[in-house]
């Protein structure tokens, strides 16, 4: 389950017309959604709060052996209008799942951003900015997201730890998204990383301008599917090693009639690594995801196996008895999780680990539930149980 963080700083994104989607680093975002969630260990509880629309705090406790925590602040310049209550979130924007995948945008003009008054211009880019810091190790992080214009953002990740080279890293990202491509130019001080990525969308143009049909002959027929290439080149320039990777997805959009789904294949030919992936949406609340990866190298392999299950609530009314009582009665109109119960997931591997979890809502808290198990350990199968509650008010 996403933290209360970073539902905010999707809200960010949303606000500011910003696709995660349409990047190389989000192109097995499907997969990792439904097989590499993190297992809660022991007892943690978050508190969080967006004080204003423009300001946020959280806090958490938790106690696997010894208590830990951290404190976390976030402001924007943008004002976050969205439900931050755990009562009234939704669930699809907090749970990761299966992602559908939208049409591709067009992006914003330049000129739409411009704030004039008296003839100056006034207008500034919107920022977000995050720190946290985790005690009792005083590890602390921050984030500094700016956006440049409608089609570039900067974004600076950093990290201070004593346990890391040179007490720390700092991550800083150039992205620039146009709808039909995108690109990122990365630079980290970890052994002086230099990198660049890419991601094609091949199909129609959203750029371009469609013209409305006169008739039914020239309507256009509405997109079902995308297919995407990428790539990524990185090279350090302190150790002399560099790396590549590529790969491709394609994935229905909201048009297409049947199950929903999504499949990519990524190799990188120095390490000799070939994934490959295949989730399916293959109901209204089950969703089905498989993982095969080999290494032509070394010729051994992984297969992973994962689902999810939304639960929902019987539908106990008594709706024709009503309406031939009365009417012109009609139902109340339900928000998109209102009768969702929870989530449970599941994976197993070649190897019998098996991990499950169950998230959902408890009146005002969102509750996980998971644990880890290898049945191949006979003396310790579990080996990591845990439950996590979240508050948001």
């Amino acid at each position: 389950m996403l933290g209360f963080m970073d539902y905010v700083q999707s809200a960010f994104y949303e606000a500011s017309h910003w696709n995660r989607d349409n990047s190389y680093g989000t192109l097995n975002a499907t997969a990792q959604a439904l097989l590499d969630y993190d297992t809660p260990r022991g007892l943690r509880l978050h508190i969080s709060s967006l004080a204003a629309p423009n300001f946020a705090t959280s806090y958490t406790v938790g106690s696997v052996g010894i208590v830990d925590g951290s404190i976390s602040y976030l402001y924007s310049s943008l004002p976050i209008l969205t439900s931050a209550k755990s009562s009234d979130t939704d669930l699809n924007h907090v749970i990761k799942g299966y992602r559908h995948l939208r049409d591709l945008r067009r992006p914003d003009e330049d000129w739409w951003w411009e704030i004039w008054h008296s003839g100056k211009r006034i207008d500034r880019r919107d920022t977000l900015l995050y720190g946290r810091i985790f005690l009792p190790r005083s590890t602390l992080e921050a984030l500094y997201l700016r956006r440049l214009s409608p089609t570039k953002q900067l974004k600076i990740c950093c990290v201070s730890d004593s346990g890391l080279n040179n007490g720390g890293t700092i991550l800083a990202l150039l992205q620039s998204d146009v709808g039909k491509y995108s690109t990122e130019y990365m630079y980290s001080t970890d052994s002086a990383l230099l990198g660049i990525r890419g991601l094609y969308n091949f199909g129609p143009d959203p750029r371009e301008s469609v013209v409305a049909p006169t008739t039914p002959e020239d309507a256009v027929e509405p997109i079902h599917g995308r297919f995407s290439a990428g790539a990524e080149l990185y090279y350090g320039i302190l150790n002399k090693s560099g790396g590549l990777s590529t790969g491709l997805r394609f994935t229905t959009l909201p048009h297409h009639a049947g199950f929903p789904y999504t499949m990519t294949l990524t190799l990188n030919p120095l390490m000799g690594n070939l994934l490959s992936t295949y989730a399916v949406k293959a109901g209204q609340n089950l969703a089905l995801c498989s993982r095969f990866h080999f290494n032509f190298y070394s010729y051994e392999s992984d297969l992973q196996l994962g689902c999810e299950l939304w639960t929902r609530r019987r539908n106990t009314d008594i709706e024709w008895a009503v309406k031939k009582l009365r009417p012109d009665w009609k139902k109340a109109t339900l928000k998109p999780d209102e009768d969702v119960t929870g989530v449970l997931k599941a994976r197993v591997d070649q190897d019998w680990r098996i991990g499950v979890l169950w998230e959902g809502r408890i009146k005002e808290l969102l509750f996980t539930l998971g644990a880890s198990l290898d049945l191949k350990r006979r003396e310790q199968i579990f080996r990591a149980v845990g439950v996590e509650l979240q508050y948001s008010s």
